[in-house]
């Protein structure tokens, strides 16, 4: 059994949740000028509730979207288990009608320009990786969250 399944068995049991309960999957958060641990900090803090993917990275590779009330392993780089978070929103949103609202859930800008400025550059060269180009109206995946387990 590796870390990450004892720590997922950890969580079911100290939780009482059902043993049927799966772990969707494992997220790490990476961002344009934060260091991982910082990002960590705002996610176990409660100020960053919120990510946006870009749909076309889900569409690209034939992977189906999250849902809500789907539990995630959060890990850091060494791949070691941080916390468990649940989704409790996931809608499809265009770049340029994401409100300041739905972008401070991210809880990492200090406004929307400056969120857009960052999420832009960050498509631009995910784009360029995955195969998709940046337009103002590409379609995001907005996915709200919250922390069941540390």
């Amino acid at each position: 059994m590796t870390e990450l399944d004892e720590y997922w068995e950890k969580f079911l049991k100290d939780t009482g949740r059902d043993s049927e309960d799966r772990c969707a999957g494992d997220l790490f958060f990476e961002s344009k000028g934060f260091v991982e641990a910082e990002l960590l900090s705002l996610v176990l803090s409660g100020r960053k509730t919120a990510i946006f993917t870009s749909y076309s990275t889900f569409a690209i590779d034939g992977e189906p979207l999250p849902l809500a009330g789907e539990l995630y392993l959060v890990v850091n780089k060494k791949n070691e288990p941080i916390c468990v978070i649940e989704f409790d929103n996931v809608q499809i949103v265009p770049y340029n009608e994401v409100t300041w609202q739905m972008a401070s859930l991210e809880g990492e800008d200090e406004n929307l320009e400056a969120w857009r400025e960052k999420q832009r550059e960050y498509l631009e060269d995910e784009g360029a990786v995955v195969g998709f180009e940046f337009t103002p109206d590409i379609k995001l995946v907005f996915q709200t969250f919250r922390v069941v387990y540390r």
